[in-house]
């Protein structure tokens, strides 16, 4: 842990935080909710913290890849200061030794969140090696996190576009052509599809769904992608520019729409799916990512109101940490149990689950504003 933060946007702590809740306990206060007042609005909002089956989207496969973006929207300003020391504009400008430095750092980074992947998946209970699930949420960041923090440290903006349409045509084409054995080219199903194949070939251990795994080797690929969208966002709200920061927002915004469009349309041939990390897919939540960062950024960083999103940057300043925690780290629910299941024995039956869920939240709440105020934060 350090006891110092670097300088940063309040808006992408918040929007990392906002993303981060619905996992780490969220979820359970919608779906508890959703049983004690079953309205058309709870049914629907708990029917979105669930994962699509396969095709489609729902807001719950949309977590993940926005937190990768957020990601790669920090890389620009994390590489800010050590640009100003070398006395450079830009990453690629970067003396030789300065970027050994970074990679060195970068494949620290890359291998602690590889580990942690694997600690989080239940490495330390010692099932043995085929009963080990080594593909992860935290490796797929590492690793997409990584190869896009290459990308961007040795190529301009317009080479750092080529790779980005190269990894969506180029994943396309694999998906689409390159055919599987005993199934042919382009099925996209759990078991016919390459991706699904290559994890079957190559990756070790246990698969997350027995024929494909939804962070396995191939799908990481396109993921590389979406930290790329980060990576120009942040660019480009971050450097100087002749248009002015509503001007900013507003380009963004549209280009958002022009990504969900896109998204949509690829749908048609290339299908949304979470499962795949699909190039349509990349598209859509890339959009729906710039906006969700637009939104935060418009009303934290630009309009100043960031006091109702305090709980949020809590989450967001620590938000490997809490991740790691919620999964299995520690046992919040006996806490919360603990604390206030006598108080939440006084309410009503049917409201009961909605109460302890929500108690859940509160004692990860006070652990991470004790965290927060002594400056202890989790630095990978």
């Amino acid at each position: 842990m350090s006891n110092n933060t670097n300088a940063r946007l309040i808006s992408l702590d918040a929007l990392r935080g906002f993303v981060m809740f619905w996992i780490m306990s969220g979820e359970h206060i919608i779906h508890a909710l959703a049983k004690a007042a079953p309205t058309p609005i709870f049914i629907w909002m708990s029917s979105q913290l669930h994962h699509a089956e396969w095709n489609g989207i729902t807001f719950y496969d949309m977590i993940f890849p926005v937190f990768l973006f957020v990601a790669g929207v920090s890389m620009p300003y994390s590489f800010e200061k050590k640009m100003q020391l070398a006395g450079v504009k830009t990453p690629q400008e970067l003396p030789g030794s300065e970027k050994r430095k970074i990679y060195v750092s970068m494949l620290r980074r890359t291998c602690i969140l590889l580990v942690l992947g694997f600690v989080v998946n239940g490495l330390l209970r010692f099932d043995g090696f085929d009963h080990t699930r080594f593909a992860s949420v935290l490796g797929r960041i590492g690793l997409a996190w990584f190869f896009a923090g290459i990308i961007y440290l040795n190529f301009d903006f317009k080479k750092q576009l080529i790779w980005f349409f190269a990894i969506l045509i180029g994943y396309y084409a694999a998906m689409k052509w390159i055919p599987v054995p005993n199934f042919g080219a382009g099925v996209l199903t759990k078991e016919g599809s390459l991706e699904g194949y290559i994890d079957r070939l190559f990756l070790p251990g246990r698969l997350h769904s027995t024929v494909y795994d939804p962070e396995g080797i191939f799908s990481t690929i396109p993921a590389i992608a979406t930290a790329l969208l980060g990576v120009f966002t942040g660019t480009f709200l971050k450097g100087k520019s002749i248009f002015s920061i509503k001007v900013k927002l507003l380009l963004m915004a549209l280009t958002a729409l022009i990504l969900i469009m896109a998204g949509l349309l690829w749908d048609l041939n290339f299908p949304i799916n979470k499962h795949l990390w699909t190039s349509s897919f990349v598209c859509f939540v890339g959009g729906f990512s710039i906006l969700f960062l637009v939104f935060f950024y418009l009303i934290i960083d630009f309009f100043g109101f960031h006091k109702w999103a305090f709980p949020l940057i809590l989450i967001g300043s620590n938000s490997i940490l809490i991740y790691i925690a919620a999964e299995g780290l520690i046992d919040f629910k006996h806490t919360a149990d603990y604390v206030f299941g006598g108080l939440i024995n006084f309410t009503p039956l049917v409201w009961q689950p909605f109460f302890a869920a929500l108690s859940v939240t509160i004692v990860q709440l006070i652990l991470l504003y004790f965290l927060y105020k002594r400056k202890w934060f989790l630095k990978i």
